[in-house]
């Protein structure tokens, strides 16, 4: 649960039990969506700044990731700012409440009087706020509120979370690197690496009893669609229990492997029902192919929203729409219906378990982290997954099976096939773009969509 601290002010020449309902009403619409306040109010200016003092004694010694600058009436800019100043490391919310109407006429406290006076304020003093205010006759802005605060909280966590990378540069590829002194800075997130040789010495420990357990328990439950070889399973059941040995040991929220020129090549098994057992039943964010970035964008979006931020990537462009899919696994979060897979081999490789499950539809945000010139930025768009059509990728042996994809509907493809980032895209569903641009605001991370 998120915790802040709510700190009401009003001027001391108002009427205080009308600062006091209106800030009451706040933080009533807050604790409603969620939120843990430690709150302190009404703060106003009076000439010995009592209330001033009695609310700093009330924070001090306290635990919260953010402040809510409730701003229930004009208020002298420096009796907030003499509390803001001792916490302006923590991100912050301007929320300008507002007025009411009586028969014919408006009742103002001059609400945006306060924040209008505040809002440069707090820009000029390095702030990490968010402005938000409310409209007389509307309902609340709570939910911006929530949001920003909602991003803090996932700032403060990402900072201890790490990611487990087993090898690293698959393929050779370039978009999946990163540079990790600047996302230790810039998000505080910690790449760590393991060598394959490390996985494998921990599978050849693991037994054929605890591999059948997870067969039984948890491969048994997936829809074969013709049978599959039981060393394949077995593999499968044994790589996991030793990647997942290392999750719990070293904490690791997220996971990669070496795809293509590590377990494929190097052990001859692909790794999607790792992958899908490592999602599904270890709970950590996976991806293949050693994406970094993937990676670290996955735990942004799991820690802001909850889902485990599954990646597509992309196999067409048309002119409204993307063909978007996997080669391999989908997350049974994200599965229409059981999980669905089917023994079958790709071009040289050996025979392996192939994810060909449904989708869910519906609409999305999707989200690629980038390093650009030295600067952090995050792509984002909208869209809305369909049922993709019947389609296939060459190579597969016949008949091919019908791999997991959705046919994004987006505003203007062409704009981003212009600014697309790598290959791999972090999917969840729902317009999750405010509360991103509100962590990446927090973050010094910059938008484009």
């Amino acid at each position: 649960m998120s915790k802040t601290a709510f700190i009401g002010f009003g001027e001391v020449n108002t009427p205080i039990d009308v600062i006091v309902k209106k800030c009451t009403d706040a933080e009533k619409e807050l604790k409603n969506r969620g939120l843990d306040l430690v709150s302190v109010y009404p703060v106003t200016d009076d000439y010995e700044e009592k209330d001033i003092a009695k609310a700093l004694d009330s924070l001090k010694g306290k635990e919260f990731d953010s402040l809510v600058i409730a701003i229930a009436g004009w208020i002298p800019t420096h009796a907030v700012v003499k509390i803001t100043e001792q916490y302006k490391h923590l991100p912050m919310v301007l929320w300008g409440l507002c007025g009411w109407k009586e028969d014919d006429r408006i009742v103002t406290t001059a609400d945006q009087a306060g924040t209008t006076a505040i809002r440069k304020t707090f820009a000029d003093l390095g702030y990490k706020f968010k402005y938000v205010y409310d409209i007389i006759g509307l309902p609340s802005r709570a939910d911006k509120v929530v949001s920003f605060v909602k991003a803090a909280s996932a700032a403060k966590s990402l900072r201890s979370a790490k990611v487990g990378m087993a090898g690293y540069r698959d393929m050779n590829l370039y978009g999946t690197l990163c540079d990790g002194s600047s996302l230790k800075r810039v998000v505080g997130t910690e790449i760590e690496t393991f060598e394959m040789l490390e996985m494998k010495q921990r599978y050849d420990k693991i037994t054929d009893a605890e591999k059948k357990e997870v067969i039984d328990n948890v491969m048994s439950k997936w829809n074969f669609l013709k049978p599959a070889k039981e060393e394949g399973k077995m593999m499968a059941a044994g790589y996991y229990l030793a990647v997942k040995q290392l999750i719990e040991e070293r904490k690791y929220e997220a996971i990669s492997l070496k795809d293509v020129d590590g377990m494929k090549k190097l052990i001859g098994f692909p790794p999607a029902p790792i992958f899908m057992l490592l999602s599904d039943c270890a709970g950590v964010s996976t991806i293949p192919e050693n994406d970094c970035l993937g990676n670290v964008t996955q735990l942004m979006v799991k820690h802001l929203t909850g889902q485990c931020g599954f990646y597509l990537e992309f196999y067409e462009f048309f002119e409204d729409s993307v063909l978007a899919g996997v080669p391999d696994y989908v997350p049974a979060e994200v599965t229409e219906g059981e999980t669905t897979v089917i023994p079958a081999a790709f071009g040289e490789l050996s025979e392996g378990i192939l994810n060909v499950s449904k989708v869910k539809t519906g609409e999305l945000t999707m989200s690629r982290l980038v390093m650009i010139d030295g600067k952090y930025y995050m792509h984002l768009i909208k869209g809305e997954g369909k049922r993709a059509p019947k389609w296939e990728e060459c190579g597969w042996t016949q008949p091919a099976p019908q791999l997991p994809g959705l046919e994004i509907f987006m505003d203007d493809v062409e704009k981003f096939a212009q600014n697309v980032m790598c290959q791999h895209y972090i999917i969840t569903y729902g317009d999750n773009r405010e509360v991103i641009k509100d962590l990446c605001t927090i973050l010094d991370i910059g938008i484009i969509e």
